[in-house]
């Protein structure tokens, strides 16, 4: 539990909803706590970008959670710190063995599947047939996609079977996945049974629905 007081002012800043996939991680998190927050949008891909950027976090990326005095940064830190802040959201698994294979997925996808985000980068409004044509992922993202998939099954069949998320109910990994998910569904990537109804769990859900609708209403960022 954090020392400071539940309602002290707190304020994520964040990317575009279109394209930052580590701000939807911590922004989830959030919103299944019930917690009110402030966000502050810094729009990407801009030469003061940066600057805006450092005024928030010495490490100059985006996201950064304040909660009166203290900083956070870094998504997975931060949904860390929002799961012992309000442990009555109940975002880890109280099962510890759930709960070591949670943080273990969680970090994985913190660290890892660099090729599939390099080459199917989070762009929620390319959900389009036209936008789907002509991506062919590499060997090397072929196998984060199985890889991701193989999680998802492993999860969902062990732990998750008294709800529709990773672990039964709602948590951080789910919200760590969440990016992937949207990736996996913008670029028309055909998935296993339990992996799609997962991606379909994910975005029934009404703060993911609330994300897309506002990414949906954002001017497109010129590409990099």
């Amino acid at each position: 539990m954090s020392d400071l007081t539940p309602n002290a002012d707190l304020v994520l800043v964040i990317g575009n909803k279109n394209y930052s996939s580590w701000s939807l991680r911590p922004w989830l998190a959030l919103k299944a706590t019930g917690q009110p927050f402030r966000e502050e949008l810094i729009v990407l891909r801009r030469p003061e970008t940066k600057a805006e950027i450092l005024l928030h976090s010495a490490a100059g990326k985006l996201p950064v959670l304040k909660h009166g005095d203290l900083t956070v940064w870094e998504s997975l830190a931060i949904c860390d710190y929002i799961a012992e802040t309000w442990p009555d959201a109940k975002l880890l698994p109280t099962d510890t063995r759930a709960r070591a294979v949670a943080r273990s997925v969680m970090s994985e996808m913190h660290a890892g599947f660099v090729p599939l985000r390099r080459e199917l980068p989070m762009d929620i409004a390319k959900l389009s047939p036209a936008a789907q044509q002509g991506v062919t992922p590499s060997e090397e993202a072929r196998l984060d996609i199985a890889r991701v998939q193989q999680i998802w099954q492993d999860c969902r069949g062990r732990f998750g079977k008294q709800g529709d998320f990773l672990f039964g109910a709602f948590s951080l990994a789910d919200a760590m996945y969440a990016p992937v998910a949207t990736r996996l569904r913008s670029y028309g990537v055909a998935l296993d049974p339990v992996s799609e109804a997962y991606v379909n769990a994910i975005y029934a859900l009404p703060a993911m629905q609330e994300w897309c609708a506002a990414a949906a209403r954002e001017a497109p960022l010129p590409e990099n």
